[in-house]
C-alpha cells in the first residue's frame, strides 16, 4: 500500500478543455519581471493594425521562468536535430504595417 501512495504522489493529472486547447496564435511576446515574478505577455500583432491587444498573460516565479526557458531551449534544439536550423532575423523581414490599408 505504501508503494501505491508513492506512486500516486509523483504523478499529476492534467486535463485541457477544449477552449484552451484551440490555442491562441502569437508573433510577439513582452516580458517583464519584479523581483518575485515574471510576466510575459503574448500578443498578436496583424499587418496594417496599428492597434493590438494581449491575447495571454502568464505570471511566473523566477524559478518556473528559469525551467520555461530551458525546456524551451531544449525543445528548440529537438526541433532542430529534426528539422535543421531555424533562422533568427535581428530585423523583421516583413514591416508590421505591410500590406493594404482602407481607403474610401
Amino acid at each position: 500500500m505504501a508503494e501505491h501512495k508513492k506512486d500516486n504522489a509523483q504523478s499529476i493529472n492534467i486535463e485541457i478543455d477544449e477552449k484552451i486547447a484551440e490555442g491562441i496564435y502569437s508573433n510577439l511576446a513582452i516580458i517583464n519581471h519584479s523581483l518575485s515574478e515574471f510576466v510575459v505577455d503574448f500578443i498578436n500583432v496583424m499587418p496594417g493594425n496599428p492597434k493590438s491587444k494581449v491575447k495571454s498573460r502568464i505570471i511566473l516565479t523566477p524559478q518556473h521562468a528559469k525551467r520555461l526557458v530551458k525546456a524551451l531551449n531544449d525543445n528548440v534544439k529537438c526541433f532542430e536535430n529534426e528539422h535543421g536550423e531555424i533562422k533568427d532575423y535581428d530585423k523583421a523581414s516583413i514591416p508590421l504595417n505591410f500590406g493594404p490599408t482602407g481607403q474610401a
